[in-house]
């Protein structure tokens, strides 16, 4: 199973999560792949990916975007699957600060509150240095407007690493990467269900 976290104040309409699914269902494989509204509190969004984890966790690999990367970091240490990172957010404690209040979703017009205890609910979840980098795809885009790449090298070292030359934060051309980031979630384009 494929279990997508998207972004801060992205969903699962954002593009790449939309790509992931269609493929999946083009391969027969939608039934293998989730893609929830994660809640805006770090703990209630990590509470809901663990739910879905608990079940199967061997039989689990994570894609995570943006934030939703360093919710995957976290859980693929407690859980022990495979990551695959979408320009992640290292050090969101730092990076989000600035977001405290009220804003919207990307893909809506719904009030979002990004609220102060939800920094420290980011601290709790700090991974200092990852265990097994082999369980690790760390795609990361030297373009990225939002977070600096060269953090998120260092942050995965040994880590299978796709450092994409220019680019931008949502990953524009994503399409061109899908088939690798599927293959290392185990899904071939010709396996189907």
């Amino acid at each position: 199973m494929i279990l997508y976290l998207h972004g801060f104040r992205s969903s699962p309409l954002s593009f790449k999560a939309r790509l992931i699914g269609a493929r999946m269902a083009a391969l027969g494989r939608e039934n293998a792949y989730l893609c929830p509204q994660l809640p805006a509190s770090p703990r209630d969004a990590v509470a809901l990916a663990e739910r879905l984890i608990s079940a199967d966790p061997a039989n689990v690999t994570l894609i995570g975007s943006s934030l939703g990367g360093y919710y995957a970091t976290w859980l693929a240490e407690k859980f022990g699957c495979r990551a695959v990172l979408l320009n992640p957010a290292v050090k969101p404690p730092r990076d989000l600060e600035k977001y405290v209040g009220v804003t919207t979703a990307y893909h809506s017009d719904a009030p979002f509150e990004f609220k102060r205890e939800y920094i420290e609910q980011l601290k709790a979840l700090a991974v200092g240095r990852i265990t097994r980098p082999e369980r690790y795809f760390l795609m990361a885009a030297t373009g990225d407007e939002v977070l600096d790449w060269r953090e998120m090298t260092a942050h995965y070292p040994g880590a299978r690493h796709h450092i994409i030359e220019g680019s931008d934060h949502g990953i524009s051309e994503f399409a061109q990467y899908l088939d690798e980031v599927l293959a290392f979630c185990g899904i071939t384009a010709g396996a189907r269900a």
